[in-house]
């Protein structure tokens, strides 16, 4: 359960990494459809026709933040019970906490466009937490004699 716990853990923050990869080469490709005289409104949105490769980007981060990383997080939050880790149960519910508001910053910034900020910047935090989380997780539980010394 252990190493469970910890290849959950850098799952969500490989997750966070897929996410900024995902936005980033959206937000490139309109810029060069735009710049190239597409435009953006809310016929194109509701469109069939894919308007340029990169809004696949946008898909990617929708499924993947509203569906994939919360639950990896739940995941790692139930075996978090199991995996006897100290401070283990703690350091997941950190996480799944970020991750749930990850999920409505992300929501909200759709109506609050300035919430797009604390967006980004929840998600370096739920990095930085999902790392420390998968680097408490000690790869093997240590041997009794070993602690005695």
């Amino acid at each position: 359960m252990r190493k469970t716990y910890r290849v959950l853990a850098y799952v969500v923050a490989a997750e966070v990494v897929v996410q900024a990869i995902a936005i980033a080469w959206f937000v490139a490709g309109l810029g060069h459809w735009v710049t190239g005289g597409g435009v953006l409104d809310n016929a194109a949105m509701e469109s069939d026709e894919i308007a340029f490769p990169e809004v696949y980007g946008v898909i990617v981060h929708g499924i993947n933040g509203s569906i994939v990383v919360p639950v990896v997080a739940l995941a790692l939050l139930i075996v978090s019970f199991f995996a006897k880790i100290p401070g283990g149960v703690k350091w997941a519910v950190a996480v799944f906490v970020l991750t749930l508001v990850q999920g409505q910053l992300g929501y909200l910034g759709h109506e609050v466009p300035a919430v797009g900020g604390l967006h980004g910047l929840n998600a370096l935090a739920l990095f930085a937490v999902a790392l420390i989380t998968a680097r408490r997780a000690p790869a093997r539980q240590p041997r009794p004699e070993a602690a005695a010394v």
